[in-house]
């Protein structure tokens, strides 16, 4: 089973947040930093990973709002 999570990706006339496997979007801004914003908060409500991508649509950065343990348990 995949887990949910949502992305911060371009869109045709500014930025979107979509949640994974939905093809259509959760909100849309002309700013990368309102979507950011807005995608971090609905990660957060949810516990999912957050994915920002690039211009071109490549992932930037990943960010973790569920439920991971701290410390990390080591890699064995």
């Amino acid at each position: 089973m995949t887990k949910k999570s949502h992305h911060v990706v371009p869109s045709e006339n500014g930025w979107c947040v979509k949640e994974s496997g939905n093809s259509n979007p959760l909100f849309c801004s002309k700013t990368k930093v309102e979507a950011t914003n807005v995608g971090r908060t609905i990660s957060q409500s949810q516990h999912t990973e957050l994915y920002l991508h690039n211009a071109d649509g490549k992932i930037a950065r990943k960010d973790s709002h569920g439920h991971d343990p701290y410390p990390p348990k080591d890699k064995k």
